[in-house]
């Protein structure tokens, strides 16, 4: 009766990986219990989250080592793994539940960055006509959310400009406002098979610095400007104190991303134990409504969900 924060299976986004071909279920070694889905049994999840009262699955492609070029050119094919998807879950389900589309090019990128390279250096502006595009193939496709993580400057605009221009402006505008450069992304590059061409490589140059906070607010206060409906901070438990500034100065939707490294330490614990495994996931989604969010991408948003109903 008390309680000043409460959490629910609407603030529960559910993030999903997709593997080409039918049939097709891989476990993803680095982040136990995830598994990579085809298009089939990816609907199949889809229909779980539903029935739980998640409010959306965010979509991660599995691209083929053979469909990766240096300009990351299957990002604009409207037939890719991600159009495919956001088509089937919308013709399956209709507006039952949002589609998150993630829009960046590393997965289609044989230098696993999440814009265009050239003579070993990031271009940010020719980059946009490329997330632009890609972002307004996602949203014929079916998504209701689009999600640039790219990080790139001046891509919110760019993007809401290319949707309003194809007649797309009830699309959502999900911005990875304040991604840092962080050492917790490990088991999802894993996960979407971009560590390897990642290689050596980092994403300093265009994620944020750890070290730093009032940047973040000038990164959100310029998405916001640029059209962003929903701003996100990742990650989430090592930076809710990003949260709690972000919500209490702007009074905007928020979101988070418990990324795959919160979610495999914890798992890790639990499976040796060390730490009580449904506690800990209730827990960790707790702090982040207390700090501010309204949606949360976790992984344990299934497992949590269904904690939830008990």
């Amino acid at each position: 009766m008390v309680a000043e924060t409460r959490l629910d299976a609407r603030n529960l986004i559910w993030p999903l990986f997709i593997l080409p071909g039918s049939g097709q279920c891989q476990p993803v070694e680095s982040l136990p219990g995830v598994n990579r889905y085809s298009i089939d049994l990816l609907l199949v999840q889809v229909e779980k989250a539903i029935r739980l009262g998640i409010s959306a699955v965010a979509l991660f492609p599995v691209t083929p080592l053979e469909l990766k070029t240096e300009d990351g050119r299957e990002a604009l094919n409207p037939y890719n793994l991600m159009c495919s998807a956001a088509s089937a879950i919308r013709q399956r389900f209709g507006e039952e539940i949002g589609v998150v589309c993630d829009v960046a090019l590393d997965p289609y990128t044989t230098h696993g960055q999440d814009g265009l390279l050239i003579d070993g250096r990031i271009v940010n502006d020719p980059t946009l006509d490329v997330l632009s595009q890609q972002a307004v193939l996602q949203a014929q496709a079916g998504a209701t959310i689009i999600a640039p993580s790219d990080m790139m400057d001046g891509r919110v605009g760019a993007i809401r400009s290319a949707l309003d221009a194809a007649g797309l402006t009830e699309t959502l505008i999900m911005s990875y406002a304040a991604k840092y450069a962080s050492a917790f992304y490990g088991p999802f590059r894993d996960a979407v098979g971009s560590k390897g061409n990642l290689g050596a490589g980092n994403k300093k140059t265009y994620q944020m610095s750890p070290a730093n906070s009032s940047e973040a607010m000038h990164e959100v206060a310029l998405d916001l400007r640029e059209g962003a409906d929903i701003v996100m901070v990742k990650p989430g438990l090592p930076y809710l104190d990003i949260v709690q500034r972000v919500k209490e100065h702007f009074s905007v939707p928020t979101a988070v991303y418990q990324v795959s490294g919160e979610y495999a330490m914890l798992i890790a614990a639990a499976e040796r134990g060390w730490l009580e495994r449904e506690a800990v996931i209730l827990e960790s989604l707790l702090a982040f409504r207390r700090a501010g969010a309204d949606l949360i991408l976790t992984y344990f948003a299934h497992d949590a969900a269904e904690l939830l109903v008990q």
